[in-house]
């Protein structure tokens, strides 16, 4: 009995080990995922005293790296604080990989009236000709400022600020500001579609007639109380100051009714067409939760998931040799020089998994390889 325990636990073992080779030989086949390097203990970006999240990078003409990043105090729960108090800031640095330094709040709180007037978030900036473009989302509600006691996501401020989430533009003619905002936003929702409850996390890019192309996350009502599940559709805009018109005969590009959820598109073009690394929600294409996935197209409508998938995991390697899987690890932005990507930012929160137990959340860097 104890020599057959005895093989048979070491069949198990080796097994395992086998498995584990197999998913280390498959991720690193992955063109992102393998070119990873070790992440900086340093934050990227952090502030006391708020929750820090999202980041967006442009080099400035002031030879200055300048970030984009969303905030809002840590005196109020991570989640859904984010949906009624964030504010998008602007922080600088002498070098694309940071640490980066809070200048100013660029799209600050501007009042319940206007369609962005209680909350700024998921900002994504370009440096277009003489002009500094940045896409992101915003919200409003008519209420008070939300207590603790009361503020949770059954809560007036949370079902108002969710269903009001919409995608806009504020343009500069400095990183500095300041920033012209409008009164509507560019991707408003529409009935009787995938994206008739709410347009939000924009992730779009300037092609070279001056047109933009969106991918953008959304969700639809589901009778009159209840909302779906997350994906992306594509959308698209003649120039920077116009509204878009949502492409695919106004059908989700990727995911959709009765398929997993995803999140967090981080959406580009290249020689070989374009390209988007998004969130797995449950594991669905990488088997790790919250992990990234990789997908490949050729007309940004028909998709396909790489044959490798897994672009990140949750476990980050650091230069100081430790190891550690995040307890959130999202909002992907890739940082590219001279046409190749150069650094990996995401937005991470310490704990074990879930906002709930989060104490502290800031910008992370992860360089590819040279």
């Amino acid at each position: 009995m104890k020599k057959y325990f005895t093989i048979t636990l070491t069949l198990l073992l080796q097994l395992i080990s086998v498995q584990l080779s197999w998913g280390q030989k498959t991720d690193s086949l992955n063109p992102i995922y393998s070119q990873l390097g070790e992440a900086y203990r340093t934050p990227a970006f952090s502030m006391k005293g708020y929750w820090v999240w999202c980041s967006s990078i442009v080099k400035g003409d002031d030879k200055k790296y300048h970030m984009y990043a969303s905030r809002w105090p840590d005196s109020i729960v991570f989640h859904p604080g984010w949906m009624v108090a964030s504010e998008v800031v602007h922080a600088i640095s002498d070098k694309p990989e940071g640490p980066y330094t809070f200048s100013d709040v660029a799209l600050p709180a501007r009042g319940a009236q206007y369609w962005d007037g209680r909350s700024t978030h998921n900002p994504r900036i370009f440096r277009y000709k003489n002009k500094y473009v940045m896409y992101y989302m915003g919200s409003t509600h008519p209420f008070e400022e939300p207590n603790k006691i009361d503020f949770t996501l059954s809560s007036k401020w949370c079902i108002v600020g969710r269903s009001n989430k919409r995608v806009g533009v504020a343009i500069a003619d400095s990183p500095y500001g300041p920033w012209k905002r409008f009164d509507e936003p560019v991707l408003d929702t529409k009935p009787d579609t995938f994206y008739s409850f709410l347009t939000s996390n924009p992730s779009p890019i300037i092609e070279e007639d001056g047109s933009v192309l969106m991918m953008f996350k959304a969700r639809s009502y589901v009778g009159n109380d209840k909302y779906s599940g997350m994906c992306f559709g594509l959308a698209r805009a003649k120039s920077i100051y116009d509204k878009f018109e949502v492409l695919n005969n106004k059908q989700p590009v990727l995911g959709g009714l009765d398929q997993p959820e995803i999140e967090d598109p981080f959406f580009w073009k290249d020689k070989k067409g374009y390209h988007v690394i998004f969130k797995d929600h449950v594991g669905k294409y990488t088997d790790e939760k919250h992990s990234g996935v990789l997908a490949d197209s050729k007309d940004a409508i028909h998709w396909t998931v790489a044959a490798s998938p897994k672009a990140y995991s949750r476990t980050l390697h650091y230069n100081d040799g430790k190891t550690e899987t995040m307890g959130q690890l999202e909002r992907p932005f890739i940082y590219f020089e001279n046409g190749k990507p150069a650094y990996f930012f995401f937005a991470t929160m310490d704990g074990p998994g879930g906002f709930e137990y989060g104490t502290h959340s800031w910008n992370v860097v992860v360089p590819f390889k040279k």
